[in-house]
């Protein structure tokens, strides 16, 4: 039954309804997919297969009742960040060793209380620090995407790079991820899915392994924007555990699908027009503005001034709140512990063994901001750029109902081929990172391909939950540009 692993969520929900195929039928066909194609992509890193099928025989016996709910029987990958009770959840980090949660995250029990079914956990990240899935403890994720005539391993992009890579091998029909400064967006673009980072507080973060509280926020990730749309309605939600999660009601996505952008005005910042950024990507930027006026929206030229400033703020930001949510771990309650002459000595040794590189990077980065003598000149400061962002933002949506960038400057790359440099590596994110600065809602589309046969995405912006309009939008982007072909599967043993 290879060929329900092909089948859109809304393709599987309906088949799932009208009985064409079994919940179990259709997770057993992804667990299959999974066991014969995962080693190579590193996707998952922790299959859940005696679960799956316990979960897809559950919503058997109730759609036999005619109870089913939102995501019945549709079989779903989790981004390693998220808590799964009595599921080992790491951040991909060697310092959460084995721990298994004994509560389930927001997000998570609002899937499985609609009825989706848990094919495992996604590899990811350490702690969602990166932008190509190369600072796992499980080793990298690779991309299924390659180079026309290349076979070079390329990242999926990160953090989330489990999920996209599993998305868009067919190894599930959609995945969670969660976004701190482009982690569901950048890798989306890099893949060929889409991937949509709503507005802060729109999804609950309780129950997620915190990075930057004040950034994080979780979304879905999936083959088309119908997907998403329906994803997302059932992700989000208002919950009390979670002071920063937004008590309004939760607006039927897949709804406003097919409206069209007639009368519309849509924005572009001329601050995204960065130097060095190649013709292709620029090429297909320009060809959504002629998409987007052809189906009737009114096209007008934004500044958003402080744009240029967004990265290093982030990076102060970010790295300053990873410091203060990492200081937990320590070797004393959960996780790894490596043992020392006194707890001094535990912590250390504990903290210097459990971090990868890139984690204790930011950590150092971190608490040196935060420090005595620097917090005024780095962190304040930062947070003052942060509020200019914010508000560069709010000026452009008076004249606005959205805006269009190009999600990434280029396409997926090789694998360390950029691991070395901390610094380019950041640059990847110089698309994204304003979308979470100011706490704004944000969609990756699959447009295009590049020259070398890759995909290549453009983000909309969104006012703040305003996620209708999103996915209204980017609903006519994906019609205008087309589907996408499949990447040729040269992962799978079958």
């Amino acid at each position: 039954m290879a060929d329900l692993t092909d089948l859109t969520i809304a393709g599987a929900r309906e088949g799932l309804r009208e009985k064409r195929f079994s919940a179990r039928e259709l997770a057993q066909a992804h667990l299959d997919a999974i066991a014969a194609g995962n080693e190579p992509l590193n996707a998952y890193i922790l299959p859940t297969p005696d679960r799956a099928l316990e979960m897809a025989d559950a919503a058997d016996a109730r759609l036999a009742k005619g109870e089913g709910g939102a995501l019945e029987g549709i079989p779903v990958g989790v981004k390693d960040l998220f808590c799964t009770k009595g599921v080992r959840t790491t951040a991909c980090s060697r310092i959460l060793d084995d721990f298994a949660p004994t509560y389930e995250s927001t997000v998570t029990e609002n899937l499985w209380s609609a009825g989706a079914v848990m094919l495992g956990k996604l590899n990811n990240d350490e702690f969602a620090m990166g932008s190509s899935n190369e600072t796992s403890c499980f080793g990298a994720c690779v991309n299924p995407w390659r180079r026309a005539g290349d076979e070079t391993p390329l990242v999926p992009g990160g953090s989330s790079g489990g999920s996209v890579a599993a998305v868009a091998a067919r190894l599930c029909l959609g995945a969670v991820g969660a976004d701190t400064g482009g982690s569901i967006r950048q890798p989306a673009a890099f893949t060929g899915t889409v991937g949509l980072k709503p507005t802060y507080g729109r999804c609950s973060r309780w129950g997620i392994v915190a990075f930057a509280s004040s950034l994080d926020q979780a979304g879905p990730i999936t083959r088309d924007v119908r997907d998403a749309a329906i994803l997302l309605g059932v992700m989000a939600s208002h919950d009390p555990k979670d002071t920063t999660s937004v008590d309004a009601p939760v607006p039927d996505y897949e709804a406003v699908l097919g409206r069209g952008v007639e009368g519309m005005t849509v924005g572009i910042p001329e601050e995204y027009r960065v130097e060095g950024m190649p013709e292709e990507t620029e090429a297909l930027w320009q060809q959504g503005i002629a998409w987007l006026e052809a189906a009737g929206a009114e096209i007008r030229e934004v500044s958003l001034p402080h744009t240029k400033y967004a990265l290093p703020a982030y990076y102060i930001v970010a790295p300053a709140e990873a410091s203060s949510n990492l200081a937990r771990y320590d070797g004393v309650r959960y996780g790894l512990r490596v043992p020392g002459e006194d707890i001094v000595d535990m912590y250390e040794n504990t903290r210097a063994e459990g971090f990868g590189p890139e984690v204790k990077r930011r950590v150092l980065i971190g608490t040196y901001v935060l420090s005595a003598g620097y917090y005024d000149a780095y962190y304040l400061k930062a947070q003052k750029v942060r509020t200019l962002i914010k508000r560069d933002f709010e000026q452009a949506f008076e004249d606005v109902d959205v805006l269009l960038t190009p999600t990434t400057p280029t396409p997926a790359f090789g694998i360390g081929e950029k691991s070395g440099d901390p610094i380019e590596m950041y640059l990847n994110d110089i698309f994204t990172v304003t979308v979470n600065m100011s706490g704004l809602p944000g969609i990756s589309v699959p447009a295009g391909l590049s020259k070398e046969g890759l995909p290549l995405g453009l983000q909309l912006i969104g006012k703040a939950f305003d996620e209708e309009t999103l996915v209204r939008v980017a609903h006519m982007i994906e019609e205008a540009a087309g589907a996408l072909p499949a990447p040729e599967n040269w992962w799978s043993k079958s």
